[in-house]
């Protein structure tokens, strides 16, 4: 059964969605790089595990897994705000198997459209983040504002962001209090790519 304590709500969702919009349509680069950064502040290892999209499937593909991830944790954020936990590595692998595993329980799930190839158990843990979720991939493959391939690579793994947060905010698998990070790490030089998984150079991201 789903815990109605962790479930973002239908309010909240429709609030990040008007702010994504607004935002995309005000077209502004710094309010958007500013949200990025935090993002790879804040969520390191949720940025990393999008971002394995673009090494896997070029860059259109890792822009789309990151822009998902990055609204699943905007969704999650509205309805929690500081008391959101950090994903951790574990976490997420752990959220990996989780979706697989529940996948492969419905039959003939590779055959729908892609905006249909979710899982009973996990839509019903975050059904307003999953209908919100469904709705945008079937538009965006509709639009061609991505095509169905591209939705086919990243809409896995956006359920696996869903799972994690779902999962450190019910305590079923831990989360990290948001904080300081402490990393122990060698400095990363300014001209290096940046460690949080944005493909671009730390002085023009993280190490702004």
């Amino acid at each position: 059964m789903a815990n109605p304590e962790v479930i973002v709500t239908e309010a909240a969702v429709a609030e990040t969605i008007e702010n994504f919009t607004a935002l995309d349509e005000s077209g502004d680069k710094r309010t958007m790089n500013k949200l990025a950064r935090r993002l790879g502040k804040d969520q390191p290892a949720l940025l990393k595990f999008a971002a394995k999209a673009r090494e896997q499937h070029g860059e259109t593909t890792g822009e789309a897994a990151v822009f998902y991830g990055t609204l699943v944790w905007a969704m999650f954020e509205t309805q929690f705000g500081k008391h959101l936990h950090r994903l951790t590595s574990d976490n997420i692998d752990a959220s990996e198997k989780v979706v697989a595993d529940e996948r492969a329980t419905v039959e003939g799930l590779e055959d729908q459209p892609v905006a249909q190839r979710t899982a009973p158990g996990l839509v019903q843990r975050q059904p307003h983040v999953y209908a919100k979720l469904t709705e945008l991939i079937a538009e965006d493959v509709t639009e061609a504002a991505m095509t169905e391939e591209t939705a086919s690579v990243i809409f896995e793994p956006t359920q696996v962001i869903v799972e994690a947060f779902d999962a450190a905010m019910e305590g079923r698998r831990p989360g990290e209090r948001l904080g300081p990070l402490v990393r122990d790490q060698p400095k990363v030089g300014r001209n290096e790519v940046c460690p949080c998984g944005s493909g671009k150079k730390h002085k023009r991201c993280c190490g702004r």
